[in-house]
């Protein structure tokens, strides 16, 4: 037997074994966490690169304009070093002897002397232009070695959150549909038919609560898929309050609040680093967009591990 099982021809007890679900949760809970790392990191990425991409066209408006000016300065100095080759710059001593009336003579030379330093600071100007159109390419071609740098970035997020996606699908698909189940319906909460939400926060907790049920994407915000910060962006815009769409980010966008004061329409934050966001509603609950298997669903304050809360506007 042991010999039969060495060379194949029995299949090793190893082989034969069912994947244990609490494993398979484990390792499917660890995959979707770092797929969300890696897309927070991809939507902190698409930031950066929107803000480098405007500088960017700022600094070649700039370098347009400091390009135009250069041209005007250069034209003057070519026409004065024209005119002066012409002999319209003629000499101090030529002067004394051409000019008949010396208050005529000291006037011409008056006149030449503001010429000439007409000419020199054409001269200092086309240089100073010289150099601030210099320093304008140089600061464009920068940037734009920084906005190639981070579409790297974000290519590297992107194949990331792919890969980790398809490892945990395929975890699930190895097991049978009744453990499935019990994996992807774990956690899952009753939803509170109200939530005591005033104010502002009360358009923004009233429009996350409307998308449970809907999917997760990472990347996404709407307006029938989300990923955990696009929920809490597009809810908070309903308020009027801008976020941005990166958890990290909606950190950073609110007075901090202690876990004690928490009111509906708080964000709260999860993992260190900071790689999940969801919405306080009350009573020890949050909505927000679990992950690909959960979507969007109401969960318990402590369901992962807390970081801290804000809140916004």
């Amino acid at each position: 037997m042991a010999l039969a099982t060495a060379i194949g021809l029995v299949p090793s007890t190893s082989a034969q074994a069912e994947p244990d679900i609490d494993t398979v949760q484990a390792r499917v809970d660890r995959l979707y966490h770092e797929a969300e790392q890696a897309s927070e990191r991809y939507n902190d990425a698409k930031i950066e690169l929107d803000a480098l991409q405007r500088d960017l066209e700022s600094l070649r408006a700039d370098q347009e304009r400091q390009d135009a000016d250069l041209g005007a300065v250069r034209e003057q100095v070519k026409d004065t070093m024209l005119r002066q080759f012409e002999g319209q710059g003629i000499s101090a001593v030529g002067e004394v002897f051409v000019s008949d009336d010396p208050s005529a003579f000291l006037s011409q030379l008056s006149t030449m002397s503001s010429y000439t330093s007409y000419q020199d600071a054409l001269l200092d100007d086309y240089a100073t232009e010289v150099q601030a159109l210099d320093i304008r390419r140089t600061a464009t071609a920068t940037r734009l070695e920084q906005v190639e740098k981070t579409e790297e970035r974000l290519a590297a997020e992107k194949a990331t959150i792919e890969a980790k996606h398809s490892e945990a699908e395929s975890l699930l698909d190895r097991l049978k549909e009744e453990e499935r189940t019990q994996i992807l319906s774990r956690g899952s909460t009753t939803v509170p038919s109200v939530v005591p939400a005033s104010g502002r926060a009360a358009a923004a907790v009233a429009y996350a609560m409307a998308q449970v049920g809907d999917a997760y994407v990472y990347g996404a915000a709407g307006p029938s898929a989300w990923d955990c910060s696009g929920l809490t962006m597009v809810a908070w815009a309903q308020a009027g309050v801008a976020l941005p769409h990166s958890s990290s980010a909606q950190y950073s966008s609110g007075a901090r609040v202690s876990s004690s004061d928490l009111q509906p329409g708080d964000l709260v934050f999860y993992y260190s680093p900071i790689s999940h966001v969801g919405m306080y509603i009350g009573n020890g609950l949050i909505v927000h967009a679990a992950n690909p298997s959960s979507g969007t669903r109401v969960a318990e304050l402590y369901s992962m591990p807390y970081v801290g809360a804000v809140r916004p506007g």
